[in-house]
This record gives C-alpha cells, sequence and structure tokens, in this order.
C-alpha cells in the first residue's frame, strides 16, 4: 500500500512548491512594482519608472 501512494505524494508535494513559488514570485513582482513607484492594477504593474 505504501508504495502506490507514494507517487501521490510526492505529486502533492512538487504541486504544492510549485504554487508557493508561483505565490511567492508574485509577491517579489508587487513589492518591485511599488518600489518603482507603480501600482498594480489587475496584476500588472502600471506607471512604474524604470
Amino acid at each position: 500500500m505504501g508504495l502506490l501512494l507514494r507517487p501521490v505524494r510526492t505529486a502533492l508535494l512538487l504541486a504544492l512548491a510549485f504554487a508557493a513559488g508561483i505565490f511567492w514570485e508574485r509577491s517579489n513582482q508587487g513589492d518591485r512594482c511599488l518600489d518603482a513607484g507603480g501600482a498594480l492594477r489587475n496584476g500588472l504593474c502600471i506607471g512604474a519608472r524604470e
């Protein structure tokens, strides 16, 4: 029984790690946008200076 659940557990852990990475990157992108003087609208950075 343990051998059957191991691939499922691995796939679940990979999916959770991927989702955590997505949220982490979105947060960092938002911080960079705000630091550049922009504003986030619908996930896009508007009005940032380069």
